[in-house]
């Protein structure tokens, strides 16, 4: 049974709140309409209460009153004349209609609410016609992020919708991975909840928003946080926050790095097109044949530059126009959705001057919300609190950051990467034998050394064993077991003298923990203990079962990788020619990361050319000399990381 909460110390409606919040950032300004009462007709009825700064949970979700709505974007991306329609379903309280409430919409936007289809994977070994038998492996939809908005944000005076983003689902249109239409779509959702877009009920009558005050917060993971960073980046007015977990800021750096062809992790041979065909779920799929193949012929998987294609899936660049505050959630262990599409759009959105928080966690492509869910809750229902009903709970002059380390604790700190840090040069010294070869502090120069690249025979994790020992196939240079925990914290990068001679343009380097060690492998695993919302009881669709982190015992572990097509060693988008046996100047970043190697283990670097699971494979052979000495890894270093080198 529930009861209103009325009065009393630290309580109060939504109305008293709205009075004594009148100046937000400028992120979040704009008119915020207060809820009104009910009528004396609707004496039953509930007002948004609040409670020490956060909504309570007044509202019944079992009454909620349900919608759909097809929704008219700006785009025609299926070419057909006729604008682009969306499909929003809402879920909102009964006092929307009986009472004449108002409330925010948390919105989940999604290409894959009606599944997906299986599409071939494009061949990643060159020259080998074999390769086309290579399939995508079927997505896990069970991985996307666990539904319990309804369940926990109705009950405090939210609506909470699932968006088709375009061609798929109840929606016309065509995917297209990322570009301006699929922006268009995801924004049209707000205009209509502020009531400038045209919506329609499935009978085709028009019908307007009039219970949503037009503030609007998106949340989602993966692909469904990708699309609040596409909103978020049109400036549309009304959107007030947002809580992408494991989003996309540029498509290029999912599909591309460094000038390559580089595989999303666990996903070779995947790209633009392929991802368009697997999500294409709308009805009359054949009419977007034409808009797929020319994705295709666009994408460019011989050189892998940047162009117009990916310019327009590339959102840093439009971090200025966001008006939403932004909480980013990435897993430091992702290889799917790498840490950079995260890391750099936190630093675009600190040079925009936009609200923003940060939680960095030691699962792969996942939320931390099964594992620390009171604190994850916490956080999410203040930011939505804050900006989409204006409450001040504070929540903004918090740490602006939280960290999981390696053995599962949090830190909070007031940026990232964490002050005090700073990029310490270490260089790729020759071993007293050849190899393995020493990184350290002072720089020893020395004859050139060389491998050969293993091509398609060999994955990195084979040629990272037996680092005490020369391989011909990599290069591998390791630091003496350390004085004192070092914290890699920010963007590692590279800076190779070095010639090719061969067919393989790929350089890749691994920074490796080397050190028998309990460590996460970025996977959940339950506990078994159920934790439930609102009116649900265990077993119920609001209820979701608490996990840990998964460890494993292991003689190393990758903390970081980074690649570069070494013909793209001046600009990503332009493609020059290597000179057999020249030796050039190559630099290259790796992925950002934040990871503490302990005391008595050993840091190494690790290069290779072809990198099995990730690049492209060209016929193995391509001999790459390095200089040691004059090569170096650049480390960025928590304070006194450099001491623990010494």
């Amino acid at each position: 049974m529930r009861r209103r909460l009325t009065g009393g110390a630290g309580v109060i409606t939504l109305t008293a709140a709205l009075a004594a919040t009148t100046a937000l950032p400028a992120a979040a300004a704009g008119p915020t309409r207060s809820a009104p009462r009910p009528s004396h007709a609707d004496a039953g009825a509930h007002q948004v209460t609040v409670r020490n700064g956060e909504t309570q949970p007044v509202f019944s979700r079992a009454d909620a009153v349900t919608q759909t709505v097809n929704i008219e974007t700006t785009a025609d991306s299926d070419r057909d004349g006729v604008r682009d329609r969306v499909q929003l379903r809402i879920m909102r309280p009964k006092e929307t209609d009986t009472a004449g409430l108002r409330v925010p919409t948390i919105l989940e936007p999604s290409p894959y609410w009606a599944g997906i289809n299986d599409v071939p994977n494009h061949p990643v070994d060159i020259g080998d016609a074999r390769a086309r038998a290579l399939t995508t492996t079927q997505r896990n939809l069970a991985e996307i992020f666990p539904g319990y908005y309804d369940n926990y944000f109705l009950p405090r005076g939210y609506a909470v919708a699932d968006l088709d983003s375009i061609g798929t689902g109840g929606s016309t249109g065509c995917p297209t991975s990322g570009d301006r239409s699929e922006q268009a779509g995801a924004k049209a959702a707000v205009d209509w909840l502020n009531g400038r877009a045209r919506g329609w009920a499935p009978d085709g009558t028009p019908v307007a928003a009039t219970w949503s005050t037009g503030n609007v917060g998106m949340i989602g993971q993966s692909y469904n946080g990708t699309l609040p960073n596409m909103a978020a980046a049109t400036g549309v007015e009304g959107l007030k926050a947002i809580v992408p977990i494991a989003g996309i800021s540029s498509w290029y750096d999912y599909y591309r790095a460094g000038g390559g062809v580089v595989a999303p992790g666990g996903y070779q041979g995947e790209d633009l097109d392929v991802l368009a065909k697997a999500v294409l779920t709308r009805k009359d799929p054949e009419v977007c044949a034409k808009v797929i193949d020319d994705i295709e012929a666009t994408q460019d998987r011989e050189t892998g530059d940047y162009s117009k294609v990916w310019a327009e899936r590339d959102y840093v660049g439009q971090a200025r126009r966001v008006r939403a505050a932004v909480m980013v959630v990435h897993g430091l262990n992702d290889w799917n959705v790498k840490t950079k599409n995260s890391v750099q759009w936190w630093n675009a959105l600190k040079e925009a001057g936009v609200p923003r928080k940060l939680w960095l966690h030691q699962g792969n492509h996942s939320t931390p919300f099964r594992w620390r869910v009171e604190e994850w809750l916490r956080q999410t229902l203040h930011w939505f609190d804050r900006y989409l009903y204006g409450i001040r709970n504070g929540i903004e002059r918090e740490p602006r950051v939280d960290v999981q380390h390696a053995d599962g604790t949090w830190e909070t700190a007031k940026d990232w990467p964490v002050p005090g840090t700073r990029t310490v040069p270490l260089s790729l010294n020759a071993g007293p034998s050849g190899q393995p070869g020493a990184l350290g502090l002072t720089p020893r120069p020395g004859a050139a050394q060389s491998f050969a690249d293993a091509g398609k025979t060999r994955t990195a994790e084979q040629l990272l064993v037996n680092e005490d020992r020369a391989d011909p196939n990599r290069l591998a240079y390791l630091t003496g077991p350390l004085a004192a925990p070092a914290r890699v914290d920010g963007i590692p990068s590279v800076s190779l003298r070095a010639s090719l001679d061969g067919r393989s343009p790929y350089l890749t380097a691994l920074l490796v923990d080397y050190g028998t060690d309990t460590r996460p492998t970025g996977a959940r695993v339950a506990t078994g203990e159920q934790v439930c919302y609102g009116e649900s009881v265990p077993g119920d669709p609001g209820c979701t079962t608490r996990q840990v982190l998964q460890t494993e015992t292991a003689p190393y572990k990758i903390i970081t990788r980074g690649w570069l097509d070494a013909r793209n060693r001046h600009d990503f988008a332009r493609t020059e020619p290597i000179e057999a046996g020249r030796t050039y100047t190559f630099t290259w970043d790796l992925e950002p990361t934040d990871y503490t190697v302990k005391a008595g283990h050993r840091l190494g670097v690790v290069l290779l050319s072809t990198d099995y699971d990730y690049t492209l494979r060209y016929p193995a052979g391509t001999e790459v000399a390095v200089r040691p000495g004059v090569s170096k890894v650049l480390l960025p270093l928590a304070r006194g990381g450099r001491e623990s080198l010494r």
